[in-house]
């Protein structure tokens, strides 16, 4: 199934206020219409935009998170 569009929640706060606050997640609607939890991360190591889910699986959106966190981790 192809991801038709996502959605990000918003940054944490910064600290200290920003403390307790959720970490960024990514949700995605699929061409079904239904929309799909991916993951959360931490923008502090990773980023996303909305645009780089689109016309992916979610397979593959699924590992976009992987491959970014090892590109993060080798440098």
């Amino acid at each position: 199934m192809v991801i038709i569009s996502a959605r990000i929640t918003p940054l944490p706060r910064p600290m200290p206020e920003g403390m307790f606050d959720s970490m960024p997640q990514v949700f995605v609607t699929t061409e079904n219409g239904k929309e799909h939890y991916l993951y959360q991360y931490y923008p502090d190591e990773l980023t996303f935009t909305e645009q780089e889910f689109v016309g992916l699986t979610l397979d593959k959106a699924r590992g976009l998170k992987f491959e970014k966190d090892k590109t993060y981790l080798q440098s």
